[in-house]
């Protein structure tokens, strides 16, 4: 063997356990591809019902809404004639399928045993976002150009109605305090609802940045965490202040963010094609790995009972089908 040849063949060795100890190192592993056929356009948002070991997936660009066996790994049932299904939920106490319509502004209630139709309310405008209050056994709903309605899904009543400065996007609900943190980013604003006197009693707003539509919380560090799409920043918000703990640069397009408390990870879905892993201190949080997605694929759902992220991808103008990524978090 000449001397060339060795030197290609230590560097070929090398190159190869690079890559293996990326791959070994990686804080998500690939599981699996669920396959959503005959599935075109947006997919937005995810919903799981536990019992039934099922994923919902409402499909906005397709008017559907898929059912998905997550252990068999297929889609197993659809709700059609939807119009523009955002939002989707289950709410366990009335063991109902939750649907959030923005193209007529319907939140439409299915047995969640037979996908048999249980009621429907109408909003009026872009019923967006579904948040389940399993303390009441109710839903909460964003829609229109500013509003939160809270129903009772069992008998489709609307309960309460409150008023924001423009349309809400992503928002979470802090039970031992009852406050619900809201993404309103037309207004440039986090809004602070208090769930009692159904009103908002505080307006957080961080400089320079803009488009924060993705929202979650880490309750027992009490930090609000939230993310910027101009430009794209991950951002820690002390929940007792409003004061900014941390800021960092994240992926473009990003729609959805959550935190892993077993972990202390927080998983950014992003559009560009990949999903950021954070690793949350005391001090603030550390960008551990960007792990590629699929272009486009900025929909996600952490279920920490499954030990599972789930990421949407959209079908492709190449030919390849829509699609679930289930990610298995490493160490």
């Amino acid at each position: 063997m000449t001397a060339g040849h060795s030197l290609a063949t230590v560097f070929l060795i090398l190159q190869a356990g690079n890559s293996l100890a990326a791959e070994t190192t990686s804080p998500l592993a690939l599981e699996r591809t669920i396959l959503l056929p005959k599935v075109s356009g947006r997919i937005d948002h995810l919903g799981v019902d536990l019992g039934r070991r099922r994923l919902l997936v409402a499909e906005l660009g397709n008017d559907t809404v898929d059912v998905v066996d997550i252990e068999a790994g297929k889609a197993t049932d659809r709700i059609s004639g939807l119009r523009e299904p955002q939002g989707v939920a289950f709410e366990p106490a009335s063991d109902l399928m939750v649907i959030a319509n923005g193209g007529d502004g319907t939140v439409r209630m299915f047995h969640a045993q037979d996908l048999s139709p249980s009621g429907e309310v109408s909003l009026g405008d872009d019923a967006d976002n579904v948040r389940v209050d399993r303390q009441h056994g109710q839903v909460i709903v964003g829609y229109g150009s500013g509003g939160l309605a809270i129903i009772e899904p069992s008998s489709a009543t609307t309960l309460a109605d409150i008023k924001l400065a423009a349309h809400p996007e992503a928002f979470q609900l802090e039970p031992k305090t009852r406050r619900l943190f809201v993404n309103v980013p037309n207004a440039r604003q986090i809004a602070v609802i208090d769930l009692g006197s159904k009103r908002q009693i505080g307006t957080w707003r961080v400089p320079e940045v803009r488009s924060n539509f993705p929202l979650a919380i880490d309750e027992a560090g009490s930090r609000l965490i939230t993310v910027f799409r101009s430009p794209p920043k991950l951002v820690l918000i002390d929940t007792s202040s409003g004061a900014v703990v941390a800021s960092l640069t994240t992926c473009a397009d990003a729609d959805d963010v959550f935190f892993d408390s077993k972990r202390r990870r927080i998983y950014v879905s992003c559009g560009e094609g990949a999903v950021d892993v954070f690793q949350s201190d005391e001090a603030g949080a550390r960008q551990l790995a960007r792990v590629n997605t699929s272009s486009g694929a900025r929909t996600s759902l952490f279920v920490p009972e499954l030990d599972r992220l789930f990421v949407a991808a959209r079908a492709s103008l190449f030919g390849s089908e829509a699609s679930i990524l289930v990610f298995r978090p490493v160490h």
